[in-house]
Parts: structure tokens; C-alpha cells; sequence
């Protein structure tokens, strides 16, 4: 494997290899992080045709947006302890004419990011598919690295989720039940070990708005939903972020924040192109969406960057 390759592949043996768990699972002090989503090349093309399924043909706007948003990064001071892609890295489903081609300029684009702020993926429905399947999975793992994995940074315990077997594991129900059982695992160390936060990266939001709202294509169906938002309150989860919604959401469950972002590429409402800094401190965890022009142009705001150094 090449050295740049090695980049896509650091979540391997459901962990996460840039980050040691030994030097990294006490409190250092606060630090942020970087979330995007669905940059999603094709769909800008798509979207406009009208044609979801066919016509992403064309994704050189979201090249573009994606060396916008890895330029916005590299010129942060400080730097962000990493950069998590919350799903929908390219639009092409599985097996289809243009996924291989997409996912090779996703990465050339994703190379020029700083060496030392590491990428981290999480599996999306166009990714893996809306029903998985083994060979879908296994193909996202080949390319991005392991589709569940759980890794400390600075004393915060994280949780990348495939969100996609909550929401249809019909062909690989095996699948489902293995995260299922590493997923009760982690939460109870979690339990145990008292952690400062635990905070969850997943494509698809647990809910939009209210946790009790009605399901649809955006949001995970109402009982999977409440049996998740129940063990990861239970286990201290204090954060779930996602993508897939393709504008900016969220609400709250008790103690627990859901963040939905929208997206590096396609929008479908009326946010900008943007990424989300996510600032965690000792008391509290600090959101704010910024459109890409902004971030490139003028940086972090003055009351994030006292919050870091705080």
C-alpha cells in the first residue's frame, strides 16, 4: 500500500491508528475538531437535472468545494485535532458506472489536506448503499477504513456508527448484529470508565428536530431511534453529528445534543457550502456551521479560539 493510501486507511481493528488510546484517553484540556458532510460528488449535477438516481456524470463543482473546505482547514491556527466526513463521500451507489472514478478524485482532492490533521470517514447510504450488503460494506472498508471503529482523543471518547444497518440490514442482518454487540461493549467502557464526553459520528440523524417526530427518509424509524437515544443517554453520549440531511438541523434528547449538518457539496436548502467546528471544553461541547468563504477568508471566530486556549 502506498503512503498516500495509508491516509483513507487509519481506522482499521475497529480503532482509529493516527490516535493512541494510552497517551490520549485522559483530559489534556480543550481542543476542536472539523466536521463535514455529503461532499458527494455527482449529486450537484444530478440535483439539478432533477434525476437523483442518474446524470452524476459531471463533479467537478464538488472537487471544488472540497479544496475549498481542505484549504479553509490546512489554514486554521490552531489546528484542528482532526477532520470526520460524516457520510456520502460520493454520490454513485455501489457497483454503478461512476463510483470508482469519484472516489479517486475524492481522494485527490482529500491528499492536499495538512499531514498532521488526520481523516476520518463514516459510511453514508451512497457509500455502502441503502440495504447493505457484506460485498458493499467490505468495498467502503477497503477504500475508507473500517465502517464502525471507536478511538480517544484528549480524554473524549468518539464512536464512528454505520448508520446504515439502523436503518435497513435486510442483506446483511450478521452484519447488524456484530455492530450491535460492539456497540453495547463501548458504551458500557464508556460507563465505566466515567469518560469526559462521549461524543458519536453517524450519517444519518437520529431525528431532525424532536426526538418524537415522524419518520422519513432523513431520520432513523421512531423505535430504532428511541432505543439508540436511550443507551447512548444511559452511557453519557453527550453529542450524536450527521450528515445526509443536506441542511442544518438538530434538536435535543434530555442532555443529549443531535447535530445535523449540511453539506460540503449539494445543497437543498438554504444553507451555504459549509463545515461545522466543533469545540470541546471542559464543561461543555460548542458548535458553529461556517460557510466555506467564510472559514477560508476570515477564520475562526475570536470567542472560539478563546474557548480553545481557555
Amino acid at each position: 500500500m502506498s503512503e498516500d493510501q495509508e491516509v483513507f486507511l487509519r481506522a482499521r481493528g475497529r480503532t482509529f491508528n493516527f490516535f493512541r488510546a494510552d497517551e490520549e484517553s485522559e483530559w489534556k484540556g480543550a481542543f476542536y475538531f472539523i466536521q463535514g458532510a455529503d461532499p458527494q460528488l455527482g449529486l450537484m449535477k444530478s440535483w439539478r437535472l432533477g434525476n437523483c438516481d442518474f446524470g452524476g456524470d459531471e463533479w467537478e463543482d464538488e472537487i471544488r468545494l472540497t479544496e475549498e473546505a481542505v484549504e479553509a482547514i490546512n489554514k486554521l491556527d490552531p489546528k484542528p485535532k482532526f477532520f470526520v466526513l460524516c457520510g456520502d463521500l460520493v454520490h454513485s451507489m455501489p457497483g454503478t458506472e461512476w463510483k470508482q472514478a469519484q472516489e479517486r478524485d475524492l481522494k485527490c482532492a482529500l491528499l492536499k489536506t495538512n499531514q498532521d490533521i488526520p481523516l476520518v470517514f463514516v459510511s453514508g447510504n451512497h457509500d455502502i448503499g441503502n440495504a447493505p450488503t457484506s460485498e458493499t460494506v467490505q468495498d467502503f472498508s477497503n477504500n475508507w477504513g473500517d465502517d464502525y471503529f471507536s478511538f480517544w482523543v484528549g480524554g473524549v471518547f468518539f464512536l464512528v456508527l454505520n448508520s446504515q444497518l439502523f436503518f435497513d440490514a435486510s442483506k446483511c442482518p450478521q452484519l447488524k448484529k456484530n455492530q450491535d454487540k460492539w456497540l453495547a461493549d463501548q458504551l458500557s467502557v464508556a460507563q465505566q470508565q466515567q469518560c469526559k464526553r462521549v461524543i458519536i459520528f453517524q450519517h444519518i440523524p437520529l431525528f431532525l428536530q424532536k426526538p418524537d417526530e415522524e419518520n422519513n427518509y432523513f431520520n432513523l424509524e421512531r423505535s430504532v431511534r428511541q432505543e439508540l437515544l436511550q443507551m447512548f443517554h444511559k452511557a453519557g453520549v453527550k453529542a450524536v453529528f450527521s450528515g445526509h440531511y443536506h441542511r442544518n438541523a438538530g434538536g435535543t434528547y434530555k442532555d443529549l445534543d443531535m447535530v445535523v449538518t449540511s453539506a460540503i457539496g449539494c445543497q437543498i436548502g438554504e444553507d451555504e457550502h459549509g463545515l461545522r467546528v466543533v469545540v470541546v471544553t471542559e464543561k461543555q461541547i460548542v458548535h458553529r456551521y461556517y460557510s466555506l468563504d467564510q472559514l477560508k477568508n476570515q477564520g475562526l471566530d475570536q470567542d472560539i479560539i478563546d474557548l480553545i486556549k481557555k
